[in-house]
Parts: C-alpha cells; structure tokens; sequence
C-alpha cells in the first residue's frame, strides 16, 4: 500500500471512528479494527500527515521548475481562440522544468514559439526564515537557447549555461490512476512557483476528436502561465507536463490537460539528439468502437480501436492490414480504445518494424508493417529563424526564401524561384491581400521573384493606392491576387 493509499485509508477509518465515537466514549473498535479512543484519533494527525507529505512533494519538486519569459511573435487570439495563421509581436509567460542538472529545460513549444528571445528565470534558493527575502540575482535569470521543437505535441527543449542546478527525472515506468492526488507547479498570471492540488480525471483523454492526441485530464487549477510546468504525484514524480484548459472565460474551470510522462520523455529524448522528433505513420487510420458501431458491423467486440481506413498501395495495405480489423495489440502493448493505439503508434521507434495484432471477425491474426517518418510541412515551414528580419510589412505576412530545403517539403514541381507565405501577420490596420501560409509567390506583375530582399526592394517602389498583382501558386495550382497598396 502506498503512502497516499494509508493516508486515504487513514481518513476513512477516521471518519468511521468519529462516528462511532460519537454514539460512546467508552473505548470499542471501529470498522477498520482500530480501537477508538478521543486523545488517539483526531482529525488534525491525519491532516498533518497528509500535509507534511504535500510539503515533501512541493520541496522535492519545486527546485527544479522555471519561469520562462518570451518576446518575440507568436500566433494572434481573438476571443479565447488561436489563429496559428496569424502572427503578431507579444510576449509570453510559462513555466518549464530543468531535466538535467547541466541545464536542459522542457517546456510547450506555444510559450516559446515565434520567440526572439527567450529568458529561463530559476527560483531563488530557499529561505533559512519565513521572514528572510530572496531577491532575484543576475546569475537567475539566464538566456535560453532553443533547442528544437515539436508543436504537434507541444513541447520545447531548451538549454542554458549552467550546471549542478536542480532537476527532475523523467520516468517510463509511473502509472496514472484516475482518482488519485497530483500537484499542478507552474506560473499562472506570472506568479512564478505557484502550487495547486487536484485529482487526476483521467489517465487518458481526447479533448479534439480531430486531433488523435491524448492527455491526462486532471481538476488542480491550472491558469495561463502553468504551461510547461509539472503535474506530479504525491511520491514527487512527474506524470505529465501542463499544456491546455477547456474554459470559456480563460480561467480554471477544472478541466486541465497535461501531456504524458512517457511520451514528454520520448520527446526529449529527441530533441536532445537530433533537433526533432520523428512521427511514424504505418498508411492505417484508427477509431473508437461503439456499441452502435459494433452491432451494425456485427464485431466481435463492442470496445476497442478499429481500422477505419487503409491508404491504397500503402505500407499496412502491403502488410496485409483491413478495414474492420480490431487492433489488439501493438507492440505487445494491449490496446483497449483509441488513445492507447495513438501512443503505441508515437512511441514506436522510427527504424523498427511495427507489431500488430488484430481480430479479423473471430480470428486472431498478427501482421509486421514497416513504418515511415511522417513530416508536416507547415510545422517545419514556421520554424523560419529571424522571424522579424522576415516580416514583409507591406504584405503583413511573414516570407522565407524557396530554397532546397523548403521545396522538399512543399512537393512543388514548378520553377525553383518563388517565396513562401509561413504565417499572417495581425492587427487591426493589416492589409488584406488574400495571401494564405503555404502560398508561393512567384512573381510581382511580370517580375518573377528570386528571393525576399527582391521582393522587398521592389515593393519599396509602390506607393499608396498602386494596384499590386501577385502571380501565387496555391495547392499546385497558379493564381492571381490583385489589391491595392496601402
């Protein structure tokens, strides 16, 4: 029994003798053995242990969490919502935690993204009196660098120079319970090292069926500035990294998301080797099964992951995947709904081939598929450096030259000369030229363009009220976007 599991134990007997207590106060055993007695069992030992306990946790835990502060550009909101197409000047506040004593800081790519310069704040070193203050030296408050990104999960990985410093370990092996205690570490509103207490709602939510991601749902208050920062149990460990709340007003509405342990640890992983991390794809689509599913389809199952779609002439179709097979197992992990075959799919390994076992009708089949790194390209497309020095004002987007690196990921035939649309910018005077992230301009007029400082040069040249005519390929296709210069 664990110690959170004694000390829920110990406040159900507690109650339970206080009832009986109550009915005599002549000694007589409880429910739960113990023998009751007014001067032995009181409420505040009980509370004091789990308090003591909690204090453990936030000491042990608490060393090792930052306060990150960004400037920079970042994705514009309008009403609670974000346009990732649409970038504007801003600065951030979030947290992190170092996971590593020489200076490696995970945290959610949003805090950082569009960053121009990112700062790591440390916590100051404790207190030897309630009463002593602490204030904030040169040497706490370090530039960070970045050290890549993945925004399809939403992490970061940050280094700073500094060493010895306080961390946290990530682990594989910590299991989730719903129900259980976990503490929220982070800096809601900028107030840096602030600790809030729930229970984990549970070990596996979807909250975007569009998006096959799964979090840990949890009820602790989690507000704008506890991305990044930990969620951990009552034992200290880290079960997850704080990244979204559901909420109409902005605030804590106890419906907090944290990302995985095991997948925020694969992540780092990483990004500490290579920059990135890969994302394998097998051509196979999964979802829940239903009741109302499985009895129109007359499956062998009501619960579960199905095969919903098999790409033609792709890696599972060769494999000898169907439609309306149920997934049992990957890699010898039991599958039993939609979130575990979207993790099992994450965490495999981008050069091994990928154990399947499935039910076809009645019938237990296994199949080996090799994978294939998957690469969204807008993803890669917005990580442009000097996102400043790439702004075309006069356009309000944001540009990058069509260089080798961004034509492979663009899959665009044409000539090797254009420019890139990354992002939108924002505010209330932007000119609307009917540009989108994705288009390549290839060319002002009858001017085909080579690069930015082209396109710059040239637009310097238009005055107010000039028509402006922009030949852009969209989705392989030409087009023209006329507007006026303002």
């Amino acid at each position: 029994m664990t110690r959170l599991q004694r000390i829920k134990s110990s406040i159900a007997c507690l109650l339970l003798a206080a009832a009986a207590h109550a009915q005599s106060t002549v000694s007589r055993r409880s429910p739960c053995g113990a023998v009751v007695r007014s001067e032995a069992l009181t409420s505040s030992n009980i509370l004091r242990e789990l308090d003591i306990s909690i204090e453990k946790v936030v000491t042990k835990v608490s060393p090792a969490v930052v306060q990150i502060a960004v400037t920079g550009y970042g994705p514009a909101e309008d009403h609670g919502h974000t346009d990732t197409a649409k970038i504007v000047r801003q600065r951030a506040i979030g947290a992190g935690i170092i996971v590593d004593p020489d200076g490696y800081v995970i945290t959610n790519a949003h805090v950082v993204e569009g960053a121009q310069r990112i700062r790591v704040i440390l916590p100051p070193p404790p207190a030897d009196s309630p009463l002593d203050t602490q204030p904030i030296h040169a040497g706490q408050i370090l530039d960070a660098k970045l050290l890549g990104t993945h925004k399809e999960v939403d992490l970061a990985l940050l280094k700073i120079e500094a060493t010895h410093l306080p961390s946290v370990h990530l682990r594989n092996d910590v299991r989730v319970r719903q129900g259980e205690l976990v503490l929220a570490i982070g800096s809601p509103e900028g107030l840096r090292d602030s600790v809030t207490m729930g229970v984990v709602s549970s070990v596996a939510r979807q909250p975007d069926s569009d998006n096959p991601m799964v979090y840990i749902q949890t009820d602790a208050a989690l507000n704008p500035g506890n991305s990044g920062g930990p969620l951990v149990d009552i034992d200290g460990d880290v079960v997850g990294i704080n990244t979204l709340i559901l909420s109409k007003g902005g605030g804590s509405e106890g419906l907090g998301f944290a990302i995985p342990a095991e997948i925020v640890n694969f992540d780092y992983q990483r990004l500490r080797k290579y920059g990135h991390v890969q994302r394998v794809a097998i051509g196979a689509k999964a979802q829940n099964i239903t009741p109302s599913l499985a009895a129109g389809l007359g499956l062998a199952r009501s619960w579960g992951a199905i095969i919903s779609n098999i790409k033609p002439d792709g890696l599972a179709e060769a494999a000898g995947l169907r439609t309306e097979d149920i997934v049992v197992a990957i890699d010898d992990r039991p599958i039993v709904a939609l979130p575990e075959f979207v993790a099992a799919l994450y965490l495999h390994p981008a050069d091994q081939v990928l154990k399947i076992d499935v039910l076809r009708g009645t019938s237990p089949m296994s199949f080996r598929v090799p994978v294939t790194v998957y690469h969204d390209a807008m993803d890669e497309l917005s990580d442009v450096p000097d996102l400043q020095k790439n702004l075309i004002w006069e356009l309000n987007v944001f540009v990058t030259d069509l260089d080798e690196k961004v034509r492979s990921l663009l899959h665009t035939d044409r000539s090797k000369s254009g420019i890139v649309v990354v992002a939108q910018g924002g505010g209330p005077n932007a000119v609307d030229t009917g540009l989108q992230p994705g288009d390549i301009i290839r060319a002002l007029a009858h001017t085909p363009l080579q690069s930015v400082s082209q396109l710059r040069e040239t637009l310097r040249t238009f005055k107010s009220g000039d028509p402006v005519v922009l030949q852009v390929e969209r989705d392989g296709k030409l087009q023209y976007l006329a507007f006026e210069m303002e």
